[in-house]
């Protein structure tokens, strides 16, 4: 009885030696230099203990919101894609408008300079 389990055991055993090896291998064999600038946390451009009523680049903020209107563009076409055939001519119109409001969007915040960085 036990042997029909060996099959899932192997299967175990080298997931995790696939999963953990490459990791141990990097932390055995990598170089190990450590230093005040590696060390210290990073978020968003500017040291994160400091003052919390320090002025912050709302430009940041633009970039994510451009970053997250883009992913769900994405997210949103690649199924429109595989069902076109199934929706038709009003599918495709309706991925028209939600693509022309993305670019109207797009072109505002290009006009307003939102993607310059000094």
């Amino acid at each position: 009885m036990l042997e029909n389990y060996l099959p899932i055991l192997v299967f175990v055993v080298l997931g995790i030696l696939f999963g953990v090896g490459p990791i141990l291998i990097g932390y055995l064999l990598g170089p190990q230099k450590p230093d005040p600038e590696k060390n210290s946390p990073y978020e968003c451009g500017f040291e994160a203990f400091e003052d919390a009523r320090m002025k912050f680049d709302v430009r940041f903020y633009l970039v994510a919101i451009l970053f997250i209107i883009f992913d769900l563009e994405i997210a949103f076409l690649f199924p429109w894609a595989i069902v076109l055939d199934e929706i038709g001519t009003f599918g495709l119109l309706a991925m028209g408008v939600f693509l022309s409001l993305l670019v109207v969007g797009f072109i505002y915040e290009w006009k307003k300079g939102a993607l310059e960085w000094e």
